[in-house]
């Protein structure tokens, strides 16, 4: 794997079947992605999230990281130099690595049916690379691999491409902020709207309320927190942007029919 372009990706193995020595975090220039096929791992990366088949780490550029953990392990990995991608469409490209530098849960789970056409991605892109071929098919590979990892991040489905400019505006403030204080109120003078009109244009466009979205959008960094790290459930709502936990609980147990601790439980994580 090299890593001294725009672009790069490789596959890697470990054979090991060990706890690692605690050694100091490492950091990338290059935003990196990481799409373990096999095996289990624990990274830490600000705490410590464990990691099994299926699970893509991403990894803002400069973010302090380390192994703690790993047992035969095969992953993809993929690195991208997010200033040499500064055109209009590149914004996308980097929201998985924006909103886990804002706090967001770095790990996303890819579905079993999905993950053979990942893996071919991040084979093609090693292939592209390879042979020194026109970038621009690089940089649409990439843009591919992005799409699969936020379609497997996202809550729901996203809003019709036709949804008005001020409801596209208000779901990415939704999902940028979500994780600290964040109310209908706030959402709308980030666009420049009052409360009413938004309420209604995001009702309108997408069939849910805006604090639905914020809701939506804090339960599923909920989710990935409960099932990739052993945070106490109090931990886990106040990360998300729930200060007192018994609201946390019964907003969780609303949504999922059970409280976090048994939800986490049943995955096969321990109460905590």
């Amino acid at each position: 794997m090299h890593d001294d372009g725009p672009v790069f990706a490789g596959l890697r193995g470990f054979s090991s079947l060990r706890r690692c020595e605690p050694g100091p975090k490492v950091t990338h220039d290059h935003a990196v992605l990481v799409f373990y096929l096999q095996g289990a791992a624990a990274m830490e990366q600000r705490g410590v999230w464990r990691l099994a088949p299926g699970d893509v780490l991403i990894v803002p550029s400069g973010e302090p990281h380390r192994h703690v953990e790993r047992a035969l392990v095969e992953v993809w990995g993929l690195g991208i130099c997010a200033s040499c991608f500064g055109e209009p469409g590149d914004r996308a490209l980097l929201a998985p690595f924006e909103r886990v530098r804002a706090g967001g849960a770095p790990v996303v789970h890819i579905e079993v049916a999905r993950r053979p056409f990942l893996a071919s991605l991040f084979a093609e892109i090693e292939r592209e690379v390879a042979h020194g071929r026109d970038p621009s098919v690089v940089r649409s590979l990439v843009h591919l691999v992005i799409t699969e990892v936020e379609r497997a991040a996202a809550p729901f489905a996203a809003p019709e491409a036709s949804a008005p400019d001020v409801v596209t505006a208000a779901l990415r403030t939704i999902e940028q902020r979500c994780l600290g204080p964040l109310s209908l109120s706030d959402v709308a003078q980030a666009v420049g709207r009052s409360p009413a009109h938004l309420t209604t244009a995001v009702r309108r466009a997408t069939g849910r309320s805006v604090g639905e979205w914020i809701t939506a959008h804090r339960l599923a960094e909920a989710r990935r927190r409960l099932l990739h790290t052993d945070e106490q459930v109090e931990i886990v709502g106040e990360r998300v942007g729930y200060n007192d936990p018994t609201h946390f609980i019964r907003v969780f147990r609303r949504r999922h029919g059970e409280t976090p601790a048994a939800w986490r439980a049943s995955r096969g994580r321990p109460h905590r």
